[in-house]
């Protein structure tokens, strides 16, 4: 599975790598049909003292975005871990409660489980707010539920506290999940990183270096590479979408969990 996924990603990556490196050789062609190495070279000062200070410049900014997004990838990565956490003890909390009540919530739990599986991961992706709403709308029944059913003992009155105490963390941990899905870098940030990198490579090509291949080995490398790091923080960006997702294991185990444990509940006889 992990050489298949690999793969997967060596094939995303490679159209815009390759398309930058060839860009960047295009223009290499362009600037020496026109300025031969002769010429450039009285630049060569000047061109290497501005490089350095650009190059010095792109490289903390594009240090500090890479730091952001993939900051925001773990911590979406991490709300959907606790947001999974918490509807597991939640579901196994409701085994304290009478059979009515015990079957009513977790029902609710399986339903919410199974539509962010079916819809809600995909509409993250697009930022569909009605499901958004639909599901919230389920949560808000299940609140309900919790609400209006009055413990008689002391050991349910604990249970049904605790299971508000989750529920309230449940509801926390989703909106973190939901929001997460929807924070992505300003436009004008996107817009500095590629306006910086294409002046980057362009400004390699105004050095003078005799040999032609020498001069393209360090473009298409300096290309390749800057390419590579805007297509990663274009990919993290998009958390729940593209390569690097967010992967959707926590909740596959909870589905999993909860289906196996509500088949044997049904198999098992009336108390």
């Amino acid at each position: 599975m992990s050489h298949r996924k690999a793969l997967r990603t060596l094939i995303a990556l490679a159209p815009p790598v390759l398309l930058s490196i060839g860009l960047a050789e295009a223009g290499l062609c362009a600037v020496r049909s026109v300025c031969s190495p002769e010429v450039l070279r009285e630049s060569n000062g000047p061109v290497g003292d501005y490089l350095q200070t650009l190059g010095s410049v792109y490289a903390v900014l594009l240090a500090f975005v890479v730091f952001v997004v993939w900051s925001q990838f773990n911590d979406a990565r991490t709300y959907v871990e606790r947001e999974a956490n918490e509807l597991v003890d939640l579901f196994r909390c409701a085994r304290g409660l009478p059979r009515a009540e015990r079957e009513r919530v977790q029902r609710r739990l399986a339903a919410y489980v199974d539509g962010v599986l079916a819809r809600e991961w995909d509409a993250m992706e697009c930022g569909d707010e009605s499901v958004f709403e639909e599901l919230s709308g389920l949560l808000d029944r299940l609140w309900d539920d919790l609400h209006v059913f009055e413990p008689v003992t002391e050991c349910t009155k604990a249970i049904h506290s605790d299971m508000l105490s989750r529920f309230n963390d449940l509801s926390d941990g989703r909106t973190n999940r939901l929001t997460s899905a929807v924070l992505k870098i300003p436009l004008a940030m996107k817009i500095l990183l590629y306006a910086g990198a294409t002046i980057m490579v362009g400004s390699v090509c105004l050095f003078s270096i005799e040999r032609f291949w020498v001069h393209a080995l360090l473009i298409g490398s300096l290309a390749g590479a800057l390419s590579h790091v805007l297509y990663l923080i274009h990919d993290l960006d998009d958390c729940f979408s593209g390569d690097w997702q967010v992967p959707r294991a926590a909740f596959l185990r909870v589905q999993t969990y909860m289906s196996g444990s509500l088949d044997s509940e049904e198999s098992a006889p009336a108390a």
